[in-house]
């Protein structure tokens, strides 16, 4: 059930910080994957292995899908699946900076369930449960009610902001930036920011846990151009990610399409 698995994630959570926390003064090993999708490093690895044995062991029949394991059809025959990026924002992770997180989820008949975004650096953890609403460190957070998107905030991309994009006009909002989508998502889960956007394909453990946790906090979260996010896909990607109260989430995807 949904809360028992949040207990679960959070404990997996937190010890993965432990072990990511560890490697910061070694030597990182750093790779590059295949076909552009970045670096990887021993923490990431490390991390992946903690996490696929801690939560594999307390849920055997449970499915995986994680950015550093190699891809299987098992998980498809599975009722729930464990969507895992062991380190998002390895970038930042290997340039010595905070903003790098865990991202944990429980998905079920494409739903997430239960999800965990934690930042061991910040010590802020993520939480929610479907249907239980969303948390930081223990304490409810809610989304902002901003109406328009004119003089708003919103995270994404610089390129996401060419006119090109925008048929229905640019809006006139602040633009910032976090290197980890999850902790994109997580801080306008708490009302730091108004909105979040990205128009690229974007893979599922990205988004799997900070997407539920928008959505316990009033979010609506969907692609580009508003089909609702489905998970555990055979190819675990979405065509983007719109995120923001139903109002402004309505305003930017008028813009959009």
């Amino acid at each position: 059930m949904p809360e028992s698995d949040l207990s679960l994630l959070i404990d997996a959570a937190r010890r993965a910080g432990d072990t990511a926390r560890a490697y910061l003064s070694e030597p990182l090993d750093v790779r590059y994957k295949d076909a552009g999708a970045g670096p990887v490093t021993r923490a990431d690895l490390a991390v992946n292995t903690l996490l696929h044995r801690v939560l594999g062991s307390a849920r055997p029949d449970y499915g995986w899908l994680s950015e550093e394991s190699p891809d299987t059809a098992a998980r498809l025959g599975a009722k729930r699946v464990f969507i895992v990026d062991p380190i998002d924002g390895t970038r930042s992770f290997i340039d010595g900076e905070k903003t790098w997180a865990h991202s944990i989820a429980v998905a079920e008949q494409g739903r997430i369930r239960a999800a965990v975004v934690y930042l061991p650096l910040l010590d802020r953890l993520y939480a929610a449960a479907e249907g239980a609403g969303a948390r930081l460190n223990g304490a409810p957070i809610a989304v902002t009610r901003r109406a328009s998107a004119e003089g708003g905030t919103i995270l994404a991309k610089k390129p996401t902001f060419e006119t090109g994009n925008w048929p229905g006009g640019v809006p006139g909002m602040t633009r910032a930036h976090r290197p980890s989508l999850a902790y994109r998502l997580s801080l306008v889960a708490e009302g730091r920011y108004d909105a979040m956007l990205t128009l690229r394909p974007t893979r599922e453990w990205d988004i799997a846990a900070g997407a539920l946790i928008l959505s316990e906090a009033g979010a609506q979260v969907t692609d580009r151009r508003g089909a609702p996010l489905r998970f555990n896909n055979a190819h675990p990607q979405t065509d983007g990610v719109l995120a923001a109260n139903a109002t402004l989430h309505g305003d930017l995807l008028d813009r959009l399409i």
